[in-house]
């Protein structure tokens, strides 16, 4: 039996023995002469493949003209991505033919494990991806799952560990799980998969996003992101990470514009659209962020990161009936009881008294209090210390307010990492003792 012939370029698999291109776990369809041409280019990458040579080695039978290569070369940018100028992929030289220019990689050992792999592998690996893109506490926990299940089938697949890296650093940022043993599971499954295939734009993705939510190290994510998207630009992940990351470093045009080119990769992605609200939030365009929170929950009404900022704008807005009305929305679309919305409603009531004696100020002394009391309920758990520092700071309680940020910091509590531009700190910064949070976190100091 001959050996499988597999050939990696830009993110993509040609497995030329079993007739498949694959980009990333996803499979790329093609026609049989489409990939009968991808095939003769990629084997030939950085030489000119003539018109009569392309002819005779895909049509060897066949008398067709010329112009069959023009549709089908487009066919194949069509499916690569390579529509940009100049090519990334299939390089046209006029009058004469084609060239494929992409760097082009063959492993006698993963052609091997390539060709043992199993259908259902690439199906958890997508599934995992699908879960990860909604951006929902209720689906992220599925994607844990589908990357396990993947690893199962082969502890070898690269995507799979990367995947499952990705999977932990969502649970966390959500506190979906506690985030110190989530982050070290990440960081290693990050790592081995750049030990399997350090071309992987999903390893590369997976450890940026360990260095930037974990370790704080903004260089070495930064590095990582980039060189994620240098193998794959329209990495959706390596766009989002990449986005928040410049967001994160206080170039908050660049971090947008990152996160409008996910969008044009995966506009019906919730998460996407939630990450664009999160920009406008750092901008203080709140008529913009709740317009896309707002659009991420018309897609999933129980996305919780969407309607936290969507509550956010109209507490900065202070405006407590839209406040109001987004908590009794959440509680009752994710089923609450008839008697807990009454006891919503009731709080509401009392919020709404407190709000008319004494304003935003007093209403904002009333929450410290009750989350406060909240975490010392809870252990004072750490996890709590980011939310009732952003409480103390909008009721004035400096102190306070510092002494749980402090407690927040010792926790490397992944929140904090926009700490540099998120609104909720400002009445903070003015205060010598934040410029030393900056500095603790090797932050800019603006």
């Amino acid at each position: 039996m001959a050996s499988p012939e597999i050939l990696a370029f830009d993110g993509f698999t040609l497995d030329v023995t079993e007739r498949r291109l694959l980009h990333g776990a996803d499979v790329v369809r093609l026609s049989p002469k489409a990939f009968d041409l991808l095939v003769v280019l990629v084997r030939e990458h950085g030489h000119l493949v003539t018109k009569d040579e392309l002819l005779q080695r895909v049509w060897p039978e066949s008398f067709v003209e010329e112009g069959i290569l023009t549709v089908h070369v487009s066919a194949l940018r069509k499916a690569l991505g390579d529509d940009a100028r100049p090519p990334a992929c299939i390089e046209t030289v006029a009058r004469s033919g084609y060239r494929f220019i992409a760097p082009v990689t063959r492993s006698e050992a993963s052609m091997v494990r390539a060709m043992a792999r199993p259908v259902e592998l690439y199906e958890f690996v997508g599934r995992g991806r699908s879960h990860l893109l909604s951006g929902s506490y209720f689906d992220v926990p599925d994607a844990v799952a589908a990357f396990r299940a993947a690893i199962e089938l082969d502890s070898t697949y690269a995507p799979a560990h990367a995947g499952l890296a990705l999977a932990r650093c969502a649970e966390a940022g959500l506190r979906a799980a506690p985030y110190r043993e989530a982050f070290a599971e990440a960081k290693d499954s990050a790592l081995k998969a750049l030990a399997m295939d350090s071309g992987s734009a999903d390893a590369q993705v997976a450890l940026g996003t360990v260095l930037f939510l974990s370790d704080w190290d903004w260089p070495g994510a930064e590095r990582s992101l980039r060189r994620a998207l240098d193998i794959n630009p329209d990495h959706t992940e390596a766009l989002l990470q990449y986005g928040s990351l410049q967001d994160a470093l206080g170039r908050l045009e660049e971090g947008l514009r990152f996160k409008q080119q996910a969008l044009a990769r995966d506009p019906r992605s919730a998460l996407v659209l939630v990450q664009i609200a999160i920009s406008y939030w750092h901008r203080r365009q709140y008529d913009e962020t709740r317009v896309w929170a707002q659009r991420a929950i018309e897609l999933d009404p129980k996305h919780l990161l969407a309607g936290e900022f969507l509550a956010g704008v109209y507490w900065k807005l202070d405006d407590l009936d839209g406040w109001l009305a987004e908590s009794h929305r959440r509680a009752r679309v994710f089923g609450a009881p008839a008697q807990a919305l009454e006891q919503i409603d009731q709080a509401g009531a009392e919020m709404r008294r407190i709000h008319a004696r004494g304003g935003h100020a007093a209403l904002a002394e009333h929450m410290a209090d009750v989350v406060t009391a909240q975490a010392l309920a809870a252990g004072a758990a750490p996890q709590m210390a980011f939310h009732c520092a952003i409480l103390c700071a909008a009721a004035g309680r400096l102190d306070d307010a510092f002494g749980h940020l402090d407690r927040a910091l010792a926790a490397r509590d992944p929140a904090l990492v926009h700490l540099a531009v998120a609104p909720q700190w400002d009445s903070l910064r003015a205060d010598p003792r934040f410029t030393d949070c900056l500095k603790r976190m090797a932050l800019p100091v603006r």
